[in-house]
């Protein structure tokens, strides 16, 4: 078999049960990807520390500091892809996840092919994403505010940044590229985790709550996000 002649991503993989992480690094290694593991978040910023990656996976749920807590830190300080790793009832876990900075999650117990293809999917928008940072500002305006796109920073009228976590940024981001039309959960969930909504899934209703809140506080209400039963959410910038 030919191997790939691009450089291999590196990947490491940060999970306590060495049954589930011999698994991951199997799988990734059959794909040719660089994988380092560790079995707790010290000896994983060793690893980072000597060696940077393109993509971690993460259990939420590891002793001592969780992958939540990791995914925070590593966020602060690092572009690098974050898969979390999450039990199908962490429900609340994987919403918190995607606010620190996380990029995807998967549920155990999970497919090998799902991993796979998020794993491909992650590396190539991380890829494309270092490429992006060349191309100039972009910014939209809305209701007095401002969308800075590029610099991931959202202004009132007044200039006082509105703190947004990276989920209600990219919300926020899919409304503003699409004022008048009605999105739906599906649409809005690919563009803030880029994965399919599940029916049980209700991490784009509690997005909208929290945006929506974080917008009727800004003096001016720049904008309005109405729930359209049955087809989405309809953005309404305010006519300046």
């Amino acid at each position: 078999m030919l191997r790939p002649t691009t450089r291999p991503a590196h990947i490491v993989v940060i999970e306590d049960d060495p049954v589930t992480r011999a698994r991951l690094v199997a799988y990734l290694r059959q794909q040719h990807h660089r994988v380092s593991e560790a079995e707790n978040a010290a000896r994983a910023a060793d690893l980072l520390a000597r060696d940077p990656a393109e993509l971690l996976i993460v259990d939420i749920n590891l002793e001592g500091k969780d992958g939540l807590e990791i995914t925070r830190e590593q966020r602060a300080v690092s572009d690098v892809g974050i898969i979390l790793l999450t039990a199908r009832t962490d429900h609340v876990d994987r919403i918190v996840g995607l606010e620190l900075g996380a990029d995807d999650y998967i549920t155990k117990p999970f497919d090998p092919r799902e991993l796979i293809a998020r794993v491909k999917n992650l590396l190539r928008r991380v890829a494309e994403g270092r490429v992006a940072r060349i191309v100039p500002e972009q910014v939209v305006h809305f209701g007095g505010c401002s969308l800075d796109v590029s610099a991931r920073r959202f202004f009132a009228a007044d200039g006082a940044e509105i703190a947004l976590t990276k989920a209600e940024f990219d919300l926020l981001k899919a409304f503003a590229a699409a004022p008048g039309i009605v999105l739906s959960r599906d649409r809005l969930m690919q563009a803030t985790t880029h994965r399919d909504l599940s029916a049980d899934d209700r991490t784009i209703d509690v997005l909208v709550g929290r945006l929506r809140r974080k917008l009727a506080a800004i003096p001016a209400r720049p904008a309005t996000i109405t729930t359209v039963h049955g087809e989405g959410y309809l953005f309404t910038p305010e006519r300046t």
